[in-house]
């Protein structure tokens, strides 16, 4: 069996995988953040559809 070299995905067809970046001046958002902000944003949608 062909042995895998550094246990990435094979990219074919011109596509690049663009999640191995390690570029320092990217935001860098935790996952907790997101889920407390699309917490947020969902209470804050339904209250107002509530009150009209």
């Amino acid at each position: 069996m062909a042995k895998k070299s550094g246990g990435r995905l094979v990219s074919s067809a011109g596509l690049v995988n663009y999640y191995d970046s390690d570029d320092h001046r990217a935001i860098h958002i935790s996952p907790i953040a997101v889920i407390v902000i699309t917490v947020v944003i969902g209470a804050a949608v339904f209250v107002l559809n509530a009150l009209f």
